[in-house]
């Protein structure tokens, strides 16, 4: 399931065709180039995603899907607060069990090798 959750954000961004969107607000975040910086997060949610499914390469897999989880609760999310829905509009949370996820699963695969 955490791969299809970073698998799904990717393919909702390319079926609604929000990638340049997303490149615009990362361009006025200070990210030079923004529509290639969300191409490069969209495949390697597709392919890292893909690589848990498939059980291969696990723990290496897991570190950009982390990288990308940190750098958008600190460009996004914990600007927003905790809360996701209910109580909230966007906040950390959602991130903060992604973090986790991807946590579990490289532990897990640890465990196995």
């Amino acid at each position: 399931m955490t791969a299809i959750f970073f698998m799904a954000h990717a393919a909702v961004r390319i079926a609604n065709g929000s990638i340049a969107q997303f490149g615009q607000f990362m361009e006025s975040a200070g990210f030079p180039h923004g529509v290639l910086w969300v191409w490069a997060i969209t495949i390697t949610e597709l392919v890292c995603g893909s690589l848990l499914v498939a059980g291969r390469y696990v723990q290496l897999a897991t570190i950009p899907l982390a990288i990308i989880v940190l750098v958008g609760i600190g460009l996004i999310h914990i600007h927003i607060g905790w809360f996701v829905g209910e109580h909230g509009t966007g906040g950390s949370e959602y991130s903060v069990a992604l973090l986790t996820l991807l946590l579990l699963v490289a532990v897990n695969e640890r465990g196995r090798g």
